[in-house]
């Protein structure tokens, strides 16, 4: 007989984990500004935890995206694919002693975020991604012990020191309670992602018949006409697919110099096609992730279109700066962590500003994870989830139960049930 209750959420102890690896293979190559991913490590976390004396194991995943992560030249991808392994091996090891004394989840797994990212070679976005399969783990074992999913810890207030500072001292936990929907979405729009090489002429696209109408587009930002050519015609070419209202955004994967740069492509955009300019939804991290040293002022830009911050929100402290700079919102990813990711979207909602779910081709419990995410905190773009479209092998166990959140139709993703304990790891 489970004994836990919601009031025991301030005595979660984290009791050791685990991790294994399995190496997944594209279906098709994903082309991104530095550089081409063929294959990749999925890393799969367990974490045991104890609240009232009841133990529980969650789990959680996602893959190592060494040239996302870590695009670091001097390095081959295996370099840097163990030297990624073996940070998450020492995470096993040092799990307990990161998170320290019992507290909420999340209080955990905030600081297991801040305790991980002290690293000699990796910088803080790979850490961050190493760290997220345990903080899901951690979250979805929480949840299997009081058999409520994640997204109900947040009832009662407790304290939370790593976070609640953001929000003036006052409650984080009460900030994500007011976040969150309710009732949580049932299904969302599904994103097909367009790699800057793709053949727009290819049938096996898979965008007939109206499986997708949003479109993600990947362009390698080194000439803004040729990239608002390139954007023209994936309008176009969802539109002649039989798609009534093609929804866009564009990702340069930090490709661009400076908004300039930008300002250049959205300009072009309008010029060339002003209806493909109109379905533009807003833009993911044109420039370096370092917006203190590579720091610009993005409210030229983002009088024509939205820009989000991705791979440069590394920090809680980073938040305030990219609110200065006119960052119009966050580009979020749950491969930073649970616990990072929620926090930042209630902070996000307190300054009005935008909150988008993207994707690191999430596969099979990182994919729940996310959907369930986008189910509970409100995002402008619903969620992306890539591995259908890359990996589906990946997903093959949860098939055919979830085939609704993995072969998504009539272009949407049906998600999980919304009472799911933990972050779905029992589905």
């Amino acid at each position: 007989m489970n004994s836990a209750s919601i009031s025991s959420l301030g005595t979660v102890r984290v009791l050791d984990a685990k991790v294994e690896f399995i190496e997944q293979p594209f279906v098709k190559p994903l082309q991104i500004s530095s550089g081409t991913i063929t294959r990749i490590t999925e890393a799969r976390a367990e974490v045991r935890v104890c609240l009232d004396a009841v133990e529980a194991t969650g789990c959680g995943s996602i893959y190592l995206s060494d040239l996302w992560a870590w695009p670091d030249t001097t390095r081959t991808h295996e370099e840097r694919d163990a030297v990624l392994r073996g940070f998450c091996i020492e995470a096993t090891r040092r799990l307990t002693e990161w998170c320290g004394e019992p507290a909420h989840p999340l209080e955990l797994g905030m600081r297991l975020h801040c305790n991980a990212t002290e690293h000699p070679i990796l910088p803080a976005l790979a850490t961050a991604m190493c760290i997220s399969p345990f903080d899901a783990a951690l979250h979805d074992a929480v949840g299997q012990a009081l058999l409520l999913p994640a997204f109900s810890f947040y009832e009662q207030d407790f304290p939370v020191p790593t976070a609640d500072a953001l929000f003036g001292g006052k409650s984080v936990v009460r900030a994500i309670r007011q976040l969150l929907h309710r009732p949580p979405q049932t299904s969302m729009p599904a994103w097909y992602l367009v790699s800057a090489t793709d053949d727009l002429d290819d049938g096996s696209a898979r965008w007939a018949g109206g499986r997708y109408s949003c479109f993600k587009i990947k362009v390698l930002a080194k000439d803004a006409c040729n990239d608002a050519m390139r954007t023209a015609a994936v309008y176009r070419r969802a539109l002649t697919s039989g798609v009534v209202r093609p929804r866009l955004s564009l990702d340069s994967n930090e490709g661009n110099l400076d908004p300039a740069s930008v300002l250049d492509y959205l300009l072009a955009l309008r010029s060339i096609d002003a209806q493909a300019f109109d379905a533009l939804e807003y833009l993911e991290q044109p420039t370096g992730r370092d917006i203190q040293a590579d720091a610009h002022d993005w409210r030229p830009v983002t009088r024509l279109k939205p820009i989000l911050l991705d791979e440069g929100l590394t920090d809680l402290e980073l938040l305030p700066l990219a609110r200065e700079q006119g960052w119009s919102g966050l580009a979020l990813k749950t491969c930073k962590g649970h616990s990072f990711a929620l926090t930042a979207a209630a902070w996000a909602r307190e300054q009005e500003m935008a909150v988008a779910l993207q994707d690191l081709t999430n596969p099979g419990f990182s994919a729940i994870h996310a959907a369930l995410f986008a189910a509970h905190v409100p995002t402008i773009n619903g969620v992306e989830l890539n591995s259908p479209q890359f990996t589906p092998a990946a997903n093959a166990e949860w098939m055919p139960r979830l085939a609704g959140l993995f072969e998504p139709c009539a272009g949407r993703h049906i998600l999980p049930p919304a009472t799911t304990a933990g972050l779905g790891s029992t589905l």
